[in-house]
């Protein structure tokens, strides 16, 4: 594998295969949530997939990414090895990072 972008909020091309049950699935984008600290050190990242179904839950975040409409699914949060990485898509807007860090800290901060 080469040398990509494993920076925070970085969205990455990723294969998720093989899941179970409700997870997500399938090779699709998804952003990057563990810090560059972490990813520069682990053989591990944390990430959170991209979905363009459309669901009102507070766990997502509104998305704007290769023209398209989507959603950051943050209730499906996993850890993956780097090896899953396929290639780096770009990255959120400024905003749209505010909106990840509040949902996470309102999820997963009490």
């Amino acid at each position: 594998m080469g040398r990509l972008s494993v920076e925070q909020y970085a969205v990455v091309l990723i294969n998720l295969d093989p899941t179970i049950g409700s997870e997500i699935k399938k090779t699709r984008p998804c952003l990057i949530i563990s810090p560059i600290e972490m990813n520069q050190h682990l053989r591990t990242i944390v990430i959170a997939p991209l979905t363009t179904t459309m669901r009102k839950y507070p766990s997502r975040v509104k998305v704007h990414f290769s023209d398209k409409e989507g959603m950051i699914a943050l209730d499906q949060i996993r850890t993956i090895d780097k090896q899953r990485i396929i290639k780096t898509l770009g990255g959120i807007k400024p905003s749209e990072i505010k909106n990840v860090k509040e949902v996470l800290m309102e999820t997963y901060v009490r």
